[in-house]
C-alpha cells in the first residue's frame, strides 16, 4: 500500500470512525484511502480549517478519543493552529495531519512550505514529519499514545506528498494502551489524614481526561465527604451543579463568593486541575496561603508549576477519585461549611431583570426548564458566555463544550461536532454576534452533514468584552468595537436552518419551542440591550464609576 492508505488503515485500527477536514491537493492519497474506507470513517467536510480543527477538538473533548483533523499545507495549517492551541490549553486529545511539500522541494521556500516543528513546537505535545512510508505505523501508534496519556493534548504530523505516494509493506499493529497511573494506598491514607483534620476542606477539580464514570464518582465522593466542590474554568460539567456540594467555578472574572470559598479553605484537594491564571484569580490566590494543598494530576509537569503543594500525587483523575470513593465517611460536622459555600454560590445568580430587549436571565431560566437532562451546550468567547458558563446549572448528564483558551468562534463548530458525535441529543450553541461571525460559514457544513444544532445569537451589535474593558479604562472613547451586523435570519435560512429574530422573552419561548421541534436545526437572533456590559453593570454605570 502507499503511505496514504497505510495511514488510514492505522486510523481504522485505532477505532477512528470520524474525521474532520478541508481537502487539499497535498494529501490526495489520504483522501483516496478515506474514499475506500468511507463505510468505516465518516469524513466531515468543513468550510475553513479553523472550523475543522475546532470540530476535531470538540469531538475529542466529548468522546475522550483523539479528534482527527486533516488540512493542507501552509495556509491550511496556520488556519488550523487555533484548534491546536485550544486543545493544548483544554487538555484535549487531538491529532492534526498536515499535507506537506515533497521532501525534494524542502528548504527552497517552495509553494506553501513551512517548518511545522518550528511553528507548532511551542503548543503541541509532539510535532513530527514523516520522511518514509515505513515510519507511518510507528508514528500513528505513538501519536495516539502521546495524545491520550498523562495530560491529554494535541499532536501534529506533517505528511510530505511523495511519502504518501510511495509504497511500503509495513502494516499497522496497534500498541497496547499505556496503563494510567493510579493513586496508592499510602497516598489515600495521606489524603484521609488531611481531610480528617480539616474543618473547611474544598475539592477543586478540572482538567481533561475525565470519563462519565469519573464524573459520577466525583459527585458521589464529594457528597459522601461533605466536600464543597469548585470547578476550574469552563469545567462545570464535571460536577452535578444541582448537588448541595457544588460551590461554583474558578474561572475568568471569578466571583468574590467563589474566591472566598477557596481562600477560607484549610485543606484544598486539587484533582486534575492545573493552577493556571483563571484558577488562581490572575495568580493572586494561594500566594500567601494558609491552607494545605494536595495536588493530584496525571502529569508531574504540573506540580509546583505555579503553586507549591504540600503533597503531590501523580494519578489519572478517574482512578484517583475511584480509590478515594472507598474512603470511610469523614464528613460529619461539616454540613454548615458545605451549606455556607453553596449559599455563597447561589447568591451570585441574583441579577436584575432586563427592561429592554431579550432578558437573558429569563432565557436561561426557561432553558433550564425545557432542555433535556443530557443536553450538550457549547459556546465561544465573549461576555455573552456568562449565561451558559455562570448561570446555567449542569446536571449529571449534561455536557459543556467551551474553550479554556478563550477563543472566539468555537461554539458553532463545537455544536456541529457534538451533533455528529451524538445526533440524538439536543445541542445548543450560545454565540455573540461577533463570535458567531468568526465561523458562521460552518452552517454549510452542518447543512451538508445534517448535523444541525440550535444556535442562540446574543446580539448586542458590539464586541462586548472589549467594549467593557474600553469603558472601564477609557470611558466614552469607543473605537473598533461597534459591529454592523447582517440579517442573521436570512443567512441562516439560506443554509437551510429554521430561523427567527427575537425581541423579548415571550417571543423567545415560542421561538425556542419551534427550534426544538425543527428537524433542520435553528438559529435564533436574540436582540439584547447594548447598554448592558454585564448582567450587573451598564455602560452608564461603568462611566460613573470611572469618574469617581
Amino acid at each position: 500500500m502507499n503511505g496514504g492508505h497505510v495511514l488510514v488503515e492505522g486510523l481504522v485500527a485505532h477505532g477512528v470512525n470520524t474525521a474532520f477536514a478541508v481537502p487539499g491537493e497535498s494529501y490526495l492519497e489520504v483522501l483516496d484511502a478515506l474514499y475506500e474506507k468511507s463505510d468505516q470513517i465518516r469524513l466531515i467536510g468543513c468550510r475553513q480549517e479553523g472550523g475543522a480543527a475546532y470540530m476535531a477538538e470538540a469531538y475529542g473533548r466529548l468522546t475522550g478519543q483523539p479528534g482527527i483533523c486533516f488540512v493542507t499545507r501552509g495556509p491550511g495549517a496556520t488556519n488550523a493552529s487555533i484548534g491546536v492551541h485550544t486543545a493544548a490549553q483544554g487538555s484535549t486529545p487531538l491529532i492534526l495531519f498536515i499535507g506537506q511539500v515533497p521532501t525534494s522541494h524542502q528548504g527552497y521556500e517552495a509553494f506553501q512550505e513551512m517548518d511545522y516543528t518550528a511553528f507548532f513546537g511551542g503548543v503541541a505535545k509532539w510535532v513530527t514529519e514523516v520522511t518514509h512510508p515505513d515510519q507511518i505505523p510507528e508514528i500513528i501508534n505513538h501519536a495516539f499514545t502521546v495524545a491520550t496519556s498523562d495530560r491529554p493534548g494535541p499532536v501534529v504530523i506533517a505528511l510530505p506528498e511523495d511519502v504518501l505516494r510511495e509504497e511500503t509493506e509495513k502494516k499497522i499493529i496497534p500498541v497496547t494502551p499505556i496503563k494510567d497511573n493510579s493513586i496508592s494506598e499510602q497516598e489515600v491514607q495521606e489524603i484521609m489524614a488531611n481531610l480528617q483534620e480539616a474543618k473547611k476542606p474544598v475539592l477543586l477539580v478540572g482538567g481533561g481526561g475525565w470519563t462519565a464514570t469519573g464524573r459520577e464518582n466525583l459527585c458521589r465522593f464529594a457528597e459522601k465527604q461533605n466536600l464543597p466542590v469548585v470547578v476550574g474554568f469552563r469545567r462545570q460539567d464535571l460536577m452535578n451543579n444541582n448537588s448541595s456540594c457544588y460551590a461554583g467555578e474558578a474561572g475568568v472574572a471569578m466571583p468574590p463568593a467563589v474566591r472566598q470559598t477557596l481562600d477560607e479553605a484549610d485543606v484544598l484537594l486539587a484533582v486534575g486541575v492545573r493552577f493556571g491564571e483563571m484558577t488562581t484569580d490572575a495568580y493572586t490566590l494561594f500566594q500567601d496561603r494558609k491552607q494545605k494543598i494536595l495536588h493530584v494530576h496525571s502529569s508531574e509537569a504540573e506540580f509546583d508549576k505555579v503553586i507549591k503543594a504540600d503533597l503531590h500525587i501523580r494519578s489519572n483523575p478517574n482512578l484517583a477519585i475511584a480509590e478515594l470513593l472507598e474512603m470511610p465517611n469523614l464528613g460529619e460536622g461539616r454540613e454548615l461549611w458545605r451549606e455556607e459555600t453553596r449559599n455563597r454560590f447561589l447568591s451570585t445568580h441574583i441579577v436584575p431583570a432586563a427592561t429592554i430587549g431579550v432578558d437573558m436571565a429569563a432565557v436561561t431560566a426557561y432553558l433550564q426548564e425545557v432542555l433535556p437532562e443530557d443536553v450538550i451546550i457549547t459556546n465561544g468567547a465573549g461576555n455573552f458566555s456568562v449565561w451558559p458558563n455562570k448561570f446555567f446549572y449542569y446536571g449529571s448528564k449534561a455536557r459543556l463544550l467551551a474553550p479554556q483558551n478563550g477563543t472566539m468562534g468555537y461554539g458553532l463548530p463545537a455544536a456541529i461536532s457534538a451533533k455528529v458525535a451524538a445526533p440524538e441529543r439536543v445541542v445548543v450553541c450560545f454565540a455573540g454576534d461577533g463570535d458567531f461571525q468568526m465561523n458562521m460559514q460552518e452552517l454549510g457544513s452542518a447543512m451538508q452533514e445534517e448535523a444541525q444544532p440550535i444556535v442562540l445569537i446574543v446580539n448586542n451589535s458590539m464586541y462586548g468584552t472589549i467594549r467593557m474593558h474600553q469603558e472601564r479604562r477609557y470611558p466614552a472613547r469607543v473605537v473598533g468595537t461597534d459591529i454592523k451586523n447582517p440579517d442573521f435570519v436570512s443567512i441562516a435560512r439560506a443554509y437551510g436552518f429554521y430561523s427567527e429574530r427575537v425581541a423579548n422573552i415571550e417571543e423567545f419561548k415560542t421561538a425556542f419551542d419551534n427550534a426544538l421541534s425543527s428537524k433542520t436545526g435553528a438559529v435564533l437572533d436574540l436582540v439584547v440591550d447594548p447598554e448592558m456590559l454585564t448582567p450587573q453593570q451598564s455602560i452608564t454605570q461603568a462611566r460613573l464609576l470611572n469618574e469617581r
